[in-house]
C-alpha cells in the first residue's frame, strides 16, 4: 500500500512538478524531481565605463537573477554566451548552435530580485521538444555575461546565474587519477550530466530539446556511474514506447535503455509492462529466412510501422553526422543494423527468460544465433578477416567491424584480425561511436590503446571540447566535423561510464546489484580511484600499480558481493594476496579470478 501510495504521489508530482516547487532557501528551490540554485560570479572585471564581464565559472541552463540596491534609471544591455573571444569579450557570432543573446533591461526594481526573461528559442520550444514547467520560465545556456550602461556601482548590483537541473547528488560519485587530462574529462562528463538534466528527461542537446534513443542510451549509463538516481532514466524510457524516432538503429536502443534499467535497479517491472513493444522494437517482422533484417524489406508495411508508433518513416543512420561513418557504404542489408538486431535478440532471451516466459526465452536464443551465423557467413570477408559493411558491399569500415566486436559476434579465431583492423582506424568514429569503440576495446584488453583515445590531446577527443572552452560535452569532436554543433550534449559522455564500467571495472553481474564485478584495466596508470553510487550504496575502489606489485582496496556494500578479476604477469610466479592470506584463485586469461568477495574493506595484492 505504501508503495503505490508513493507511486501516485511521484504520478502526480510529474505531471505538474511546476507546482510541487517548495521555497527552502533564498539560494535554492527543490521539488521531488528538480533543483535550482543561484551561482555567484567566479569573477567580476571592469572592463570600461560603465561596462563589466562577469564568468560564472561553468555553462549552465538557466537565466540572470539581478538585485539592484540603487535606482538604475538608464537601460542596461545585458549580453549572454557560451564562448569568448578574449578573457572579457563574449563572442557575437559564435557559431553553430552555440548560444549567444543579447537584452535590454529597463524598470528593474530595487531592493527586489528580479528574474530576466529571456525570449523563447523557435528551435527548441516547438512540439516535439520537451517543455518545461511555466515556473522556470524559459532558459539558456550560458557561461558569460557582458553589462553595459551599469550607472550604479558594481557594488550596488547582485548578479547571479540562476540554474536548474533535474535532482543530483553532487558527493554521489567521485574519480580520480594519476593522468590529469582523464581528470578533466571526467570532471567535464560528470557536470554535463547534471547540466543537462534541466527537462527531467535525456534530451539530444540545447538546439531541439528532442529525446533520441541513442543519445539517451549514453546520457543513461553516463548517469547511473555519477548518481543512484534512475527516475529520469526510467521517464525517458517511457516516453520513447509513445515517441520513437525513426533511425533504424536508434530504434534498436530501447532494449538496452530497458534492459540497463533493469540491470541497475533490479525493478523488472518496466519490462513486463512493456514487453510487447520491446519484442517490436528488436524488428523481427522484418526478419528474413536467414535472420537478417532491412528497413528496405517490403516487409516493413505501414501495419508494422504503426505498431512501432514511427511516424517518419524508417532509415539506417549507422553513426552521426554522416561524416562520421569512416565511409561506409549504406548498402539495404547493413552490418551494423543486423549487429544491433542480434544483441537485441540476445537481450530478450534473457529478459522473457527472466519473465518466465520460457518459450518466447528459447525462441529469441535461437533467433539470435541464426543471426548470428549468417553475419558470420555473408558478410565476413575471410580473406581480409574483418567484416565487410553490408551484403555484396566490398567496403570494411570502422563500425562493421567494432559494433560486431562490442556485442560478441567475432569467432574467436578472428579476433586477433577484427581487434587489428578496429585499432588501424583510430578515432574515425562521432562521440556516440565512441561509446562502443571504447567498450569494444575494453572488452579485448586493449586497456592502453583506449586509455590512450580518453586522453587523447587531438582535435578529435573530449580534451579538446575542454581546449574550446566548454565545460559540457559538445555534439561533435570539433565544429570542422558539425557545423551546427551545440556546446551541451550528453552524448558526449562516453568516458563517465567507461571510466566506471570498464578502466575501472566496476559492473553488475546481477540486476539490483546483489553481485557485481571489479575488473580493473587501468592501463599505464600509477593510481586510480572510484567511488560508485548503486542502488545498494556506494562502491569504492583505489588501484596503485608498479613494476614489482598491483595493489587493489575494495569497499563493498552491505547485501552484495564482488568477484573481483586481479591483473597478473605470470600465473606461476605470482602471489595473490587477500586481506593479506595468500588468496584462492582462477586464472581467466591475463587475470587472477578471486569469487564471492563479501561485504567490507579488503585489501587485495598481487606480487609479480
Amino acid at each position: 500500500m505504501k508503495k503505490t501510495l508513493s507511486i501516485l504521489l511521484l504520478f502526480i508530482c510529474i505531471m505538474s512538478y511546476d507546482k510541487c516547487i517548495a521555497q527552502i532557501n533564498s539560494n535554492t528551490i527543490t521539488t521531488m524531481q528538480f533543483q535550482s540554485k543561484l551561482i555567484e560570479p567566479k569573477r567580476i572585471i571592469k572592463v570600461g565605463d560603465n561596462k563589466y564581464f562577469i564568468d560564472f565559472g561553468k555553462d549552465a541552463f538557466g537565466t540572470l537573477a539581478i538585485t539592484l540596491k540603487s535606482p538604475q534609471k538608464d537601460t542596461i544591455t545585458i549580453h549572454l554566451g557560451e564562448k569568448i573571444i578574449n578573457s572579457t569579450t563574449i563572442d557575437r557570432k559564435p557559431g553553430g548552435s552555440i548560444r549567444y543573446q543579447k537584452l535590454q533591461l529597463t524598470n528593474i526594481p530595487v531592493q527586489q530580485e528580479y528574474i530576466v526573461k529571456l525570449p523563447a528559442d523557435k528551435r527548441n520550444t516547438g512540439p516535439e521538444a520537451i517543455a518545461l514547467p511555466d515556473s522556470f520560465g524559459v532558459v539558456t545556456p550560458f557561461r558569460y555575461c557582458e553589462i553595459e550602461n551599469l550607472k550604479v556601482p558594481i557594488s550596488d548590483i547582485i548578479i547571479r546565474q540562476k540554474v536548474y537541473n533535474y535532482r543530483f547528488n553532487d558527493n554521489a560519485s567521485a574519480f580520480t587519477c594519476s593522468d590529469t587530462v582523464l581528470n578533466q574529462v571526467w570532471d567535464m562528463c560528470k557536470y554535463t550530466i547534471k547540466a543537462t538534466s534541466f527537462t527531467g528527461i535525456y534530451i539530444d542537446g540545447d538546439r531541439e530539446r528532442i529525446p533520441y534513443e541513442a543519445d539517451a542510451f549514453i546520457n543513461q549509463l553516463s548517469h547511473y556511474c555519477v548518481d543512484n538516481e534512475y527516475s529520469m532514466a526510467r521517464n525517458t524510457n517511457e516516453y520513447f514506447i509513445k515517441h520513437p524516432t525513426w533511425y533504424t538503429e536508434w530504434l534498436l536502443h530501447t532494449v538496452f535503455l530497458f534492459h540497463n534499467d533493469y540491470q541497475y535497479t533490479g525493478d523488472i517491472e518496466p519490462i513486463a509492462k512493456h514487453y510487447e513493444d520491446l519484442k517490436r522494437r528488436t524488428l523481427i517482422d522484418l526478419e528474413r529466412e536467414d535472420g537478417l533484417i532491412s528497413v528496405k524489406s517490403p516487409l516493413l508495411t505501414n501495419v508494422v510501422a504503426k505498431s512501432l508508433n514511427v511516424k517518419h518513416g524508417i532509415r539506417d543512420i549507422v553513426d552521426w553526422p554522416n561524416k562520421e561513418r569512416d565511409g561506409y557504404d549504406m548498402v539495404e542489408v547493413n552490418t551494423v543494423v543486423n549487429a544491433f538486431h542480434y544483441f537485441n535478440l540476445k537481450l530478450m532471451a534473457e529478459m522473457a527468460g527472466r519473465l518466465g516466459k520460457k518459450n518466447d526465452s528459447i525462441a529469441f536464443y535461437k533467433k539470435s544465433m541464426l543471426v548470428k551465423k549468417t553475419i558470420n557467413e555473408k558478410l565476413f570477408d575471410k580473406t581480409k578477416g574483418i567484416y565487410i559493411d553490408g551484403e555484396n558491399s566490398t567496403h570494411s569500415s570502422l563500425h562493421a567491424n567494432m559494433f560486431p566486436l562490442v556485442f560478441g559476434l567475432v569467432p574467436t579465431e578472428n579476433l586477433p584480425t577484427v581487434v587489428e583492423f578496429v585499432k588501424s582506424r583510430g578515432m574515425a568514429c562521432s562521440v556516440y561511436g565512441a561509446q562502443y569503440l571504447l567498450e569494444a576495446l575494453y572488452q579485448q584488453g586493449e586497456a592502453d590503446y583506449a586509455l590512450s583515445l580518453m586522453t587523447s590531446t587531438s582535435q578529435r577527443s573530449w580534451w579538446n571540447m575542454i581546449h574550446v572552452g566548454s565545460t559540457m560535452a559538445l555534439e561533435a569532436w570539433d565544429m570542422r566535423f558539425k557545423g551546427n554543433l551545440d556546446w551541451n550534449h550528453a552524448w558526449g559522455t562516453a568516458p563517465a561510464n567507461i571510466i566506471s564500467r570498464k578502466l575501472m571495472g566496476i559492473e553488475p553481474l546481477t540486476p539490483g546489484w546483489s553481485s557485481f564485478s571489479v575488473k580493473p584495466q587501468i592501463g599505464s596508470l600509477s593510481f586510480a580511484s572510484i567511488k560508485v553510487p548503486t542502488i545498494k550504496g556506494s562502491i569504492h575502489a583505489a588501484y596503485t600499480q608498479s613494476e614489482k606489485e598491483f595493489k587493489a582496496v575494495l569497499r563493498i556494500p552491505a547485501n552484495t558481493s564482488a568477484v573481483v578479476y586481479l591483473p597478473i604477469k605470470n600465473s606461476v610466479k605470482s602471489q595473490i594476496l587477500l586481506d593479506g592470506k595468500m588468496a584462492e584463485f582462477k586464472i581467466i586469461g591475463q587475470m587472477a579470478m578471486i569469487s564471492d568477495v563479501g561485504a567490507g574493506e579488503h585489501l587485495f595484492k598481487v606480487i609479480y
